[in-house]
């Protein structure tokens, strides 16, 4: 024989399922939303972006001089893998650290903040929003203190 439930038992029931119902559709929630790769359009996105952004560097008289010895080609590869991993994208970056490569480039804090100003405009020139290049920015900034050794 089954046995009616108190009020207080019924709202604790109640409230247990409603509580499981909604972590489940958070997790559900979560599992829609696209990555920052996604939301800048996959790959191509990427690439738009990353070659938006060589044309920034080729334009900044400030920035372009730790580039004269750059194997542009190479640079655009390594840093669209970068990028894409980075992004929650389907890439695995096996490339050089963010110290190796930056070591004795003597890049000044001003000089970094200038790259990330010409980053940001290459974003705004993708069209990318700007709750999403915050993000993207978020993402980027914990490598400051690997760039920036003098």
């Amino acid at each position: 024989m089954v046995k009616r439930l108190t009020r207080n038992a019924r709202r604790v029931l109640y409230g247990l399922i409603f509580l499981l119902a909604s972590i489940g559709l958070s997790g559900c929630q979560s599992a829609s939303q696209p990555t920052l790769y996604q939301q800048i359009g996959g790959q191509a996105g990427l690439e738009r972006l990353v070659d938006l952004f060589i044309n920034q560097i080729g334009r900044d008289k400030t920035i372009l001089p730790y580039f004269a010895k750059a194997n542009v080609s190479h640079f655009r590869q390594g840093f669209i893998t970068h990028l894409c991993d980075t992004l929650d994208g389907p890439c695995d970056y096996q490339g050089d650290s963010m110290v190796q490569i930056h070591t004795g480039m003597q890049i000044t804090e001003a000089d970094f903040n200038r790259v990330v100003e010409l980053l940001i405009n290459a974003m705004t020139e993708a069209g990318i929003a700007h709750t999403t290049q915050n993000q993207i920015l978020a993402r980027l900034a914990p490598l400051r203190g690997e760039v920036i050794k003098i």
